[in-house]
């Protein structure tokens, strides 16, 4: 009896399917983006040393200075104050994550074309969904919880140092020295959510430019929408297209948080409650969901660009 023609290759193909599946190329094919660009994780740790050693320079010329802080700030609420260093080095390693993420991105697919490496990649048995897919993550994923891991250490290395310096100066724990941290994470953490989904657009945009530009990826991600939003203005006096690209930059703040307590006094962004938290707003806001829809848009577009585009 003959074997039927379609045999072999029946018996091959689930055993394709098991290799390329226990080899897991989505998980290391991130792994191979965070090999090879350590800025990544290393600008955000550098950066937090930065500003640790400033703390440490600070708490030398306490409590004189933290004397004329309080006669400075006497109309700021205490806590609003501990929370100050804490806040602003959340605040600076959130802004640092966010132009890493950027940059990243804005070569992303352009730094494979470019070294002509991505002949090499595109010889594994890897498809193109997975390689942008590990891609976009970075940004989306790995940066926010790399700068939460990062802030949270350094917030709590901070606090250890500042319990040392207030024990050293005979304040004692009795004194009010330290913010509540645990609700500071928290803040952080949604803060950090809210951010990623919100720029996703952003960074997806940022993607697929690099894909199709063959150089200058910057000002051919930049150029184009500024020149819509000029030609807006300049045509019809209108600003609905800049008015958009600036919201979003900043526009998720007012649909994530109640910038307002409930007697209409502005919230300090330095400590923000959680009964300031609004995720059922911000969930429901259509700004979020055109711009991922926009971003799935990107994505897509950037996986087939892949598919065609060769070495520069």
């Amino acid at each position: 009896m003959n074997t039927p023609s379609n045999a072999l290759p029946e018996s091959i193909e689930p055993q394709a399917i098991a290799v390329t599946s226990a080899t897991r190329p989505f998980c290391w094919s991130v792994r191979r983006e965070l090999w090879e660009n350590r800025s990544i994780y290393v600008a955000p740790l550098a950066v937090a040393s930065i500003y640790l050693l400033g703390f440490v320079v600070s708490l030398m010329w306490t409590p004189q200075a933290m004397h004329g802080m309080a006669q400075l700030h006497d109309s700021t609420p205490l806590l609003v104050r501990l929370a100050m260093p804490y806040a602003h080095a959340g605040m600076l390693i959130a802004l640092i994550g966010f132009l890493v993420g950027i940059f990243y991105s804005l070569d992303a697919l352009h730094g494979e074309r470019r070294d002509r490496s991505i002949l090499f990649w595109k010889s594994l048995p890897v498809s193109d969904l997975t390689t942008v897919s590990s891609k976009a993550i970075i940004p989306l994923v790995v940066l926010p919880l790399l700068v939460f891991a990062i802030t949270v250490t350094l917030q709590l290395i901070m606090l250890l140092l500042e319990a040392a310096a207030s024990m050293v100066r005979g304040s004692g724990i009795a004194t009010p020295w330290a913010p509540p941290l645990p609700q500071m994470e928290l803040v952080l953490l949604y803060s950090l959510i809210v951010m990623a989904l919100w720029f996703a657009p952003i960074y997806c945009w940022f993607i697929l430019v690099s894909g199709w530009a063959r150089r200058a990826t910057f000002l051919w991600a930049v150029l184009p929408p500024l020149a819509i939003a000029a030609f807006e203005k300049i045509a019809f006096n209108t600003s609905y297209f800049g008015v958009m690209l600036g919201d979003r930059f900043v526009g998720f703040a007012p649909a994530a948080f109640n910038l307002v307590d409930k007697s209409g006094v502005p919230i300090d962004p330095h400590f923000i409650p959680l009964t300031q938290l609004a995720p059922g707003r911000f969930l429901s806001s259509p700004g979020l969901w055109l711009g991922l829809v926009f971003a799935a848009i990107c994505l897509a577009a950037a996986v087939r660009l892949r598919r065609y585009q060769g070495p520069i």
